[in-house]
């Protein structure tokens, strides 16, 4: 474990408490609330903030105090108390690795909320159960963490699967923690739709985009926009179908489309969809960014099916391996369930250096 990373931790707190009495004085404004949903963000930030400060502030003192303990313990040569110090040693020391974590998430989005899409790639009817397998992933693996999981579009595939959802992912560092799954996800297995069961590969693109505002990146104008309703697929719960709620919004200059469906009210899937765009935008630009950086470096490769991140193999053997980090493991029905934190932390710390 380098400690690098946790210095620098530990000497930004002074710059975080500087924030945090910013934000304060922001949310003292009376005006601030006539824009709820900056107002809302202001807040969950602030919050975020004096979590994190308490967080390394107790830290601190938990490390002090076993070090007050374990020179006790040698001064007067008591070894009854080594039992408990080795272990709250070790409680201290994955203690510290966590919050190491949370600082590797030092992106300027990384502590926002996320979008994150999944599209059926080849692989035709094993392709779309492949998605729709990889949502079921995702959605356990947000619920494990405690976050919150709103489907916002999903259109099936014919036979099986899904060809392509959208879901929204809330909660603390919910970006930075879920990027690490963007790009492609193969899967090798025995084809459970042919009569020969013969071995198939299927691919899947997953996209992971920032939930923001305020991102200064981004300039929507309407003039860009085309705006389409039409009647929900469903989903949505009894009447979602009965009149013209969904929404369909093309920015005419990226191509970009976005659909929304899920809720019955036709202002307020527009106004989601309205957001999927701008973090769909918005991840393009950081994508154009990090790819400029990455022809500076000499390290571009387009992000292509032949250049998946990650394979799943069900057949010969069990196996999931990470092809950017080389992190792997044989247990692939607990990734299917969720279990995909080791892929993550990999991800953060081989990416440490990059920003």
């Amino acid at each position: 474990m380098s400690g690098l990373p946790i210095c620098e931790a530990i000497f930004d707190l002074a710059a975080k408490q500087a924030e945090i009495e910013q934000l304060e004085a922001r949310a003292a404004d009376p005006d601030l609330w006539n824009t709820p949903r900056a107002a809302q963000e202001i807040m969950q930030r602030l919050t975020r903030l004096k979590e994190e400060v308490t967080l390394w502030s107790d830290l601190e003192r938990r490390i002090a105090g076993l070090a007050e303990l374990i020179e006790l313990a040698e001064l007067e040569g008591d070894e009854s108390l080594a039992g408990d110090l080795a272990a709250e040693l070790r409680a201290i020391q994955h203690e510290v690795e966590q919050r190491e974590l949370e600082v590797l998430l030092s992106g300027p989005y990384d502590d926002r909320d996320a979008f994150l899409s999944i599209q059926a790639g080849m692989g035709g009817t094993d392709a779309q159960d492949w998605a729709a397998m990889l949502l079921r992933m995702y959605t356990r693996w947000a619920e494990r963490r405690g976050y919150t999981v709103n489907l916002i579009d999903l259109s099936e595939g014919e036979e099986a699967g899904i060809k392509s959802a959208t879901i929204e992912i809330r909660g603390p560092y919910a970006y930075g923690y879920a990027r690490a799954e963007a790009g492609v996800h193969r899967l090798i297995r025995l084809s459970p739709f042919n009569a020969a069961h013969t071995r198939q590969t299927s691919f899947a693109r997953v996209e992971v985009m920032p939930e923001v505002d305020d991102a200064p990146e981004v300039e929507i104008k309407p003039e860009d926009l085309r705006i389409d309703v039409f009647r929900s697929g469903g989903h949505g719960g009894q009447g979602v179908n009965t009149t013209d709620s969904a929404v369909r919004i093309t920015h005419l200059p990226t191509g970009i489309v976005v659909t929304c469906q899920n809720e019955r009210s036709q202002i307020q899937n527009r106004e989601t969809a309205l957001r999927v765009l701008r973090a769909r935008l918005l991840e393009r630009e950081l994508q154009r960014q990090a790819e400029e950086r990455a022809r500076l470096r000499g390290e571009y490769r387009e992000a292509a099916f032949g250049n998946q991140m990650r394979t799943y193999y069900l057949h010969p053997s069990t196996l999931v391996k990470d092809h950017r980090t080389d992190y792997e493991t044989s247990n692939v029905q607990a990734v299917l369930d969720g279990e995909i934190d080791p892929f993550i932390e990999a991800f953060l710390r081989a990416n440490v250096q990059e920003s």
